[in-house]
């Protein structure tokens, strides 16, 4: 059985989580949380929070052992753009994108 968590419109772009994604894909949850808790980047928090959300949405639904979850696929694609503009020398304007991303990640028992 496999349990999904989303978390849709996180405030960081895909390229700064993924390197954080790939440091615990495939891990067990525990040794997951632990390792995200000690990463001293912005996406350790919002994957810890989605893992967690994960590991909740399992322990409810079935009573799944934490010790038997591991992370099957956690995936990070890009959301929305917010498009801002930044006033410059000579009159003229520079474009600045606040870019989001989708993190999904699903969990499998052993």
């Amino acid at each position: 059985m496999e349990w999904v968590s989303r978390l849709s419109h996180a405030r960081i772009s895909a390229q700064k989580a993924r390197l954080v994604a790939d440091l615990v894909r495939g891990m067990p949850v525990g040794v997951a949380i632990s390792t995200l808790q000690f990463t001293p980047k912005k996406a350790a928090v919002l994957i810890r929070k989605a893992i967690q959300s994960a590991l909740d949405n399992a322990s409810k639904s079935s009573g799944v052992n934490e010790d038997n979850l591991y992370i099957s696929s956690i995936m990070v694609d890009e959301g929305p753009t917010a498009k801002r503009w930044m006033p410059r020398a000579m009159g003229r304007a520079t474009r600045i994108r606040k870019r989001t991303s989708h993190i999904s990640i699903a969990l499998q028992e052993k």
